[in-house]
C-alpha cells in the first residue's frame, strides 16, 4: 500500500514537473498539489494527524451543495472550532486554482 502510494505520488509530481496542470478527475495530480502545498502534513487521507482525515471532511460535507466554495475558503483563510480546538493555519501561498483542484479530490473521496 505504501508503495503504491508512494509511486502514485511520484508519478503526480513527474506530471506537474513536466508543465501538465493537476485536473479534477485527476487523483494523483490533487494529492500531489496537497502534498506540494504541505497539507499531507497535517491532513492524512485515511486518518487523522493534526486536522481530519480528508475521507471524514468528505464524509461531513457530502451533499453540501456549498461545502466547495466554503472549503476552498477555509484553505486561503483557515479556520477554527469545525474540527475541534486545534485551529488550521491559512494558507496565502495556496492558490485558488491550487485549492479547487484539491477541495475537488477531497470532497470526492469515499
Amino acid at each position: 500500500m505504501m508503495n503504491k502510494l508512494m509511486m502514485t505520488a511520484a508519478s503526480a509530481a513527474l506530471l506537474l514537473m513536466s508543465g501538465v496542470a493537476a485536473s479534477a478527475d485527476d487523483p494523483a495530480a490533487a494529492m500531489a498539489l496537497a502534498q506540494k502545498n504541505a497539507c499531507l502534513s497535517c491532513h492524512g487521507v485515511d486518518k487523522k494527524i493534526v486536522g481530519p482525515a480528508y475521507k471524514d471532511v468528505a464524509k461531513k460535507y457530502a451533499g453540501d451543495k456549498t461545502a466547495h466554495d466554503k472549503l476552498v475558503a477555509k484553505v486561503k483563510a483557515g479556520g477554527k472550532g469545525v474540527w475541534g480546538q486545534i485551529p488550521m493555519p491559512p494558507n496565502p501561498q495556496v492558490s485558488v486554482a491550487d485549492a479547487d483542484k484539491i477541495v475537488t479530490w477531497i470532497l470526492s473521496l469515499k
